[in-house]
């Protein structure tokens, strides 16, 4: 049996904590109206659900949605296609729509969200992403509010995996490669 890896801290519990009640009150300074906040599964559930509560605390009462997108599959490497796996139920037209997702690398899956929501007649889509890697964009694309930015690293935690572990996690941390199966990390992001 093999030890588990070591993973190095990034970002906190309490530093993350303290950006998504930054974020909620930024958020809440534009003033949405009928806001739906949409969250991009699965990465982003946990910097949702807290964003959520934040948002709650500055007088915000949005409803929420969840769109499940993939552009991974199953490995480390964005395919460059988005797949809809599971598709928001509720009406988007004449609302504020707040996309919320974990990690804004490639940019090619929240752009596709934010095209569709706006091409189903949302008012506006802003985003809100828990890190940005500002150099690995493919797409023309800035976030509205952006947690973190974050260094060329494969992350985990806070609801970010790798093969499915380490979602978790009440931080945003780096697996130490060195004491890891060789086969996850084989591939770089």
């Amino acid at each position: 049996m093999t030890a588990a890896p070591r993973i190095r801290v990034l970002f906190d519990e309490g530093t993350i904590a303290k950006r998504n009640e930054t974020l909620a009150q930024e958020i809440a300074a534009d003033k949405p109206q009928n806001l739906l906040v949409v969250a991009v599964l699965k990465g982003s559930f946990m910097f949702a659900a807290d964003l959520i509560r934040a948002l709650h605390r500055t007088g915000l009462a949005p409803q929420v949605e969840f769109v499940h997108l993939s552009s991974y599959l199953d490995g480390t490497i964005s395919t460059g296609n988005v797949a809809i796996l599971r598709d928001v139920e509720s009406d988007v037209r004449g609302r504020d729509v707040l996309l919320v997702d974990d990690i804004l690398e490639s940019g090619r899956t929240v752009t596709f969200a934010k095209d569709l929501l706006m091409a189903r007649g949302a008012k506006s889509v802003k985003t809100a992403v828990l890190l940005e890697k500002p150099g690995k964009r493919a797409v023309q694309i800035h976030p509205d509010y952006v947690g973190f930015t974050c260094p060329d690293v494969f992350v985990v935690g806070y609801g970010m995996d790798v093969a499915h572990s380490y979602r978790q996690l009440p931080y945003v941390g780096v697996v130490d490669h060195h004491d890891s199966s060789p086969d996850l990390f084989d591939k770089p992001e």
